[in-house]
């Protein structure tokens, strides 16, 4: 179907699924239906279920359609003025603009809690523009969301979207998508031209093997275990909180450093004090969302912002001290630092010492 802006009520008959509503009334959503509501997302003996409040009924979400299509992102052949992601200014311009109005409230908070320093590892694959699939059994829990923002104070609409975090045993699976995507975020503009963007396809299947084969770099979830056998389909698989990769020169990286284990316990001292200053009454403007993403986003510019100035100068010799004032374990990043280099074709040489070879 390519890349259309287009809003859709889909619905699940006796004997197959249909789309009920959509705008434009026009725009060509042939199997669309099978993609809303995917096949094996749901369990037969119990699921979650959301319906409208008034069935036949669709003017909110015509009024949905009209305030969020300028946001939306423009198909392949349409001209448009948006400048790359990694270039806007607003800190909620940094990520997907369909996706900010999708994902649901506190899903980083939760992110956060159910992969602890694992975030950390899957913050080195996305950075890296890996292909990231995320799995969990069914059922996908469908959540309504009807978030306040605080920024504003004006109530905010959230289409019903797919996830659940059910104890601890089942991973947020699109929420996570979102929150994966969020970790790679750089504001330093002119950065990442010739890197392939890392698309988020939320919920895939079986029927979509032939597209995931062509693609370089996304972030997605199944329920599909099927998908694990199929190893050429990605380079890092997710289950609960399990992170792995069958690539061998990827293997170095599923290993948590002390940097990592700082850089974890910084996250969480901020969101410590961010919750008491709300508690307080101290700061009503900030969220953990917006916490989440800038540090992420500083922690990447810091990066960037080094590898660029030693590409400028006249040795371009990356030492060990560099990689210390990145945030980074000069041994135990060694590997990540190199493919970093390698992704993002700047011309560094890196003088640290390999402690295989030591």
């Amino acid at each position: 179907m390519g890349r259309k802006k287009s809003l859709l009520y889909a619905t699940l008959r006796k004997t197959s699924n249909m789309v009920e509503w959509c705008l434009p009334q026009d725009i060509d959503l042939e199997g669309v239906e099978f993609k809303s509501m995917a096949s094996g997302s749901h369990k037969i003996q119990s699921d979650f279920i959301h319906q409208l409040e008034m069935p036949g009924h669709y003017s909110h979400l015509e009024a949905f359609y009209d305030d969020k299509k300028g946001v939306l992102p423009a198909g392949k052949d349409t001209p448009t003025s948006q400048q790359p992601v990694h270039w806007l200014p607003s800190i909620h311009r940094y990520m997907y603009p369909e996706m900010k109005i999708t994902h649901p409230a506190g899903c980083m908070s939760q992110f956060i809690k159910f992969f602890g320093e694992q975030i950390l590892v899957l913050w080195k694959f996305a950075l890296l523009r890996k292909r990231i699939l995320i799995f969990s059994p069914p059922p996908v829990g469908v959540v309504c969301y009807r978030g306040i923002c605080r920024r504003t104070g004006k109530a905010r609409f959230r289409m019903p979207l797919e996830g659940i975090l059910k104890a601890s045993q089942h991973v947020l699976l699109l929420p996570a998508v979102y929150c994966c995507c969020c970790l790679a975020n750089v504001s330093l503009p002119g950065l990442g031209g010739t890197v392939p963007e890392s698309k988020p396809f939320f919920y895939v299947n079986v029927a979509d093997i032939e597209m995931l084969e062509t693609e370089v770099s996304y972030v997605a979830c199944t329920t599909e275990k099927i998908f694990e056998e199929k190893r050429d389909l990605y380079d890092v698989y997710v289950d609960n909180q399990n992170v792995k990769t069958y690539h061998e020169h990827l293997q170095p990286l599923l290993k948590i450093n002390s940097a990592d284990k700082e850089k974890y316990r910084r996250l969480n001292d901020q969101r410590q004090l961010l919750m008491y200053s709300q508690e307080v009454g101290e700061d009503c403007s900030s969220c953990e969302e917006d916490l989440f993403i800038l540090f992420f986003m500083e922690q990447n510019n810091r990066i960037f912002q080094t590898l660029m100035e030693v590409s400028a100068s006249q040795d371009k010799t990356l030492t060990a001290e560099h990689a210390r004032g990145m945030g980074l374990d000069p041994q135990g990043d060694r590997s990540f630092l190199m493919d970093l280099l390698e992704v993002y074709g700047i011309d560094v040489m890196l003088v640290i010492d390999n402690p295989c070879c030591t």
